[in-house]
């Protein structure tokens, strides 16, 4: 009998003792990681704030919410292995609520049915229940809008995790009736702990090499250190080694997703140390996305934009080269395009910086905002019928190339704009030929 159930095996209308109030609790909170044979990251899921490592701001924030009885919905925004999971259960502890758990990726309407059905018939008894939708960015808007009017009556407590931006995963109306938590990556400190405790929990040693190896494989992902160091525990008889764990790591794991947060917060670093003229860090991020399995269209075209938004007119040059990396990268794919990429990213890097282009176009935009359609003055009109030459289009119009050095001073712009400013040149811009 699982946890969603169990609370209703006895339905028969009798009072419930307070012992088999307390049964009941217990049954409702159970955490079937906690039995001896389960994998060790479930066997040390912390049961209470006290035992939690890291999340200490928004662990400390959860808790005074649990002890003042208003517990809001709540979305847990966060990478894997950060404790979405731990603090959902914890909440459920601490407030002696009910515990339901779903899964977006398994579960559908129905079982979200069977699960509210099971939350009203526990709330009519006086308790009420947290949900617990893991994944909750996977459930479509229809799934997620089956869940909102029992959040709002309180039939439910939600508490989703997602290790998506929930400002575009997440519908609206669900947001707004809930508080989001944002969790971070475990420190390398704090994941230190929680190896300790693996060790502990396992009665082995790890030499200090084969440790420090582990937190960095591990990436502050504690579930993924922990179930490494029980795979290591099997493959050597005495303290854990190096290549115990690098057995058990396999290929590093790079946490990356082309359509989620990692995707725009690497290229933002990226293009960020392109404007900042760090090669080393540009080049890093570049082979960060690339090896994660990146586009390489998609970052290309960003070094495109980078060329002409950040070199711009102090090396003119940049941008036909980024616009000739982008039809290599598409001509001869990966790896090989990883060549042109590079050579590019640095040189977008090393090369002088200059956005006067961007600051013109912006004053320009102004300008546009604040006059509105102001007409063309009537010399730059071309006069293409004989109507257009009697009402003075095109009248008094200099051709430039008539005059020596092919430029002549006449007016361009509209008469209320005249001898307006928008191109202020940057000390760095390459001056023209």
């Amino acid at each position: 009998m699982n946890d969603q159930t169990d609370l209703f095996a006895s339905a028969g209308g009798g009072e419930r003792t307070p012992e088999g109030r307390a049964s009941e609790q217990a049954a409702a909170t159970a955490d079937p990681g906690r039995q001896p044979d389960a994998p060790l990251a479930s066997r040390l899921r912390p049961r209470r704030f006290s035992e939690l490592v890291g999340q200490s701001r928004v662990a400390k924030v959860l808790e005074q919410l649990c002890r003042s009885g208003r517990l809001p919905s709540v979305v847990l925004w966060g990478p894997p292995g950060s404790g979405k999971t731990t603090l959902a259960r914890i909440i459920a502890e601490e407030t002696e609520n009910r515990f339901a758990s779903l899964s977006a990726v398994t579960s559908g309407v129905a079982d979200l049915r069977r699960v509210i059905g099971e939350a009203k018939i526990a709330r009519q008894r006086g308790r009420r229940t947290v949900l617990f939708i893991d994944e909750i960015h996977r459930f479509n808007k229809a799934q997620q809008d089956a869940v909102l009017p029992h959040v709002e009556d309180g039939t439910v407590t939600l508490i989703g995790a997602t290790t998506e931006n929930p400002s575009f995963e997440v519908n609206s109306a669900l947001l707004s009736r809930s508080r989001v938590f944002r969790l971070e990556a475990l420190t390398e400190e704090e994941l230190d702990e929680v190896v300790g405790r693996g060790l502990g929990e396992l009665g082995v040693e790890i030499e200090e090499d084969a440790r420090q190896g582990l937190l960095a494989a591990a990436r502050g992902d504690a579930r993924i250190a922990l179930n490494a160091l029980e795979t290591a525990v099997a493959l050597v008889d005495g303290p854990i080694t190096t290549a115990a764990v690098e057995q058990a790591m396999q290929q590093p794991h790079l946490l990356y997703d082309r359509a989620g947060d990692q995707h725009y917060d690497l290229i933002s670093a990226l293009i960020k140390s392109i404007r900042g003229s760090d090669a080393d860090a540009a080049v890093y991020w570049l082979a960060r996305m690339l090896e994660a399995g990146e586009d390489p269209m998609f970052i290309a075209r960003r070094l495109v934009i980078s060329a002409s938004e950040d070199v711009g007119l102090a090396d003119p040059a940049a941008l036909p080269l980024a616009v000739a990396a982008q039809q290599a990268s598409h001509f001869v794919g990966m790896p090989e395009a990883l060549y042109a990429l590079s050579e590019t990213t640095i040189y977008l890097a090393r090369a002088p910086k200059s956005n006067s282009g961007l600051q013109a176009y912006t004053a320009a935009v102004q300008a546009v905002n604040e006059r509105g359609n102001l007409p063309v003055p009537l010399h730059l009109r071309n006069a293409t019928t004989r109507l257009m030459r009697n009402m003075g289009y095109g009248k008094g119009y200099r051709y430039a190339h008539d005059y020596e050095g092919g430029t002549v001073e006449q007016q361009h712009l509209p008469d209320e704009l005249a001898g307006t400013r928008f191109y202020e040149p940057n000390p760095r811009d390459r001056p023209t030929p």
